[in-house]
């Protein structure tokens, strides 16, 4: 119930402020109007107002930490059930969360992958969500730069109050002998009164308010971890990567080589057939045409022997075209082997650039460490 923990203010400030009304003889009837009572329900009356505004913000920020971790807890529901990505179903769903400031934020996300999406319903660029629903973003709800000077501003008043207390006792205080400064011994002592209740509940506020309000965001920011975690294993759209594409690129090119091929198996296969066709076709021509009239064929003979040879000349020119064409498949083939070679390398960018990031998380988080330690 850390994210209730705002209840703990409102009970200790109750307390507080009944048992200085009670030392005051407010509850007992005998309550006479002092200035340590007007100081004191001045003092609480303003850490009060404090505290309205920091319970508000707090509450808002619990409406806002609660939509994240329902919609958590229903995308890996939703992907449980059919085992697939769910951007598709979100990628236009109205006011998924029960909140209106997450919902801005989440419109603003779609627009954002909509735009980097192509015709075939890809997503060219990496859109994480986290750019839109942040720690910044629960920081603004929960009014951080406000609440974060709550407990120093708690203490701030205990010592005003115990300076002023001082002054006022101080201030009252005069005599140059034993029997006049006993009769200022008590406004003196009202004085001390004022400084020490101020002092005690301004720091008793102060630590009470810093454990509620470091437990609120640290109850904040764990749910926003496990939004963010269902979120991209669940629901963010996956991106079309460079390796993807180099991938396609070379699927295209071999099936590219491989048609080459067979159109120049078909063209081989097709000239021979034609030549063997023509050459059986002549031979019976002319084989007919002596029987029947004579030697005045020859020259036709010798007419349809050039075609055949202008015939295997075509043949030839083919075969020619077929080799070019096989050379083109080979060229095909050495660029998908370069792509392969560009693939790898990238990979071992890849890796190191990853080993690198992970060394500055590593330095990154040794800092934070230092710097919590150093706040303590």
């Amino acid at each position: 119930m850390r994210n209730k923990g705002y209840i703990l203010l409102v009970i200790v400030y109750i307390l507080t402020f009944g048992f200085i009304l009670d030392i005051n003889g407010v509850f007992a009837g005998s309550v006479v109007i002092t200035d340590n009572l007007v100081i004191n329900v001045a003092f609480l009356a303003v850490m009060g107002v404090l505290f309205v505004f920091s319970i508000v913000s707090f509450i808002r920020l619990n409406c806002v930490t609660g939509a994240l971790a329902r919609a958590a807890g229903r995308m890996e529901k939703e992907y449980e059930e059919d085992g697939k990505n769910l951007w598709p179903e979100y990628r236009k769903k109205q006011e998924p969360f029960g909140s209106s400031v997450l919902n801005r934020q989440f419109v603003k996300y779609q627009k954002h992958v909509s735009a980097h999406t192509d015709k075939k319903g890809n997503v060219t660029v990496a859109c994480p969500v986290e750019d839109y629903i942040n720690e910044e973003l629960l920081n603004q709800t929960g009014k951080t730069h406000f609440n974060a000077n709550i407990s120093g501003a708690m203490t701030g008043l205990g010592i005003l109050g115990t300076f002023l207390g001082l002054s006022m006792g101080l201030s009252s205080f005069s005599g140059n002998d034993i029997f006049t400064i006993s009769e200022n011994v008590a406004p003196l002592l009202d004085g001390m009164k004022v400084a020490f209740h101020t002092s005690v509940y301004g720091i008793f506020f102060s630590l009470v308010f810093s454990f509620v309000y470091r437990s609120q965001m640290a109850d904040a920011y764990d749910k926003l971890d496990r939004f963010l975690a269902a979120f991209r294993e669940y629901t963010q759209p996956k991106v079309l990567t460079a390796d993807e594409k180099l991938d396609a690129m070379l699927l295209y090119q071999s099936g590219m080589a491989a048609s080459l091929r067979k159109m120049q198996e078909t063209m081989q296969g097709t000239a021979n057939v034609q030549v063997k066709g023509v050459e059986q076709i002549v031979e019976q021509f002319l084989k007919h045409m002596s029987e029947s009239m004579g030697a005045d064929f020859g020259k036709l003979g010798t007419s349809l022997e050039r075609s055949c040879e202008l015939q295997r000349d075509c043949s030839e020119d083919f075969r020619r075209l077929s080799e070019n064409m096989q050379k083109m498949a080979e060229s095909c083939s050495t660029i998908h082997d370069a792509m392969d070679l560009t693939m790898k390398r990238q990979r071992e960018i890849e890796e190191k650039l990853s080993d690198t990031c992970e060394r500055i998380n590593n330095e990154l988080y040794t800092l934070s460490q230092a710097r919590g330690l150093y706040e303590k």
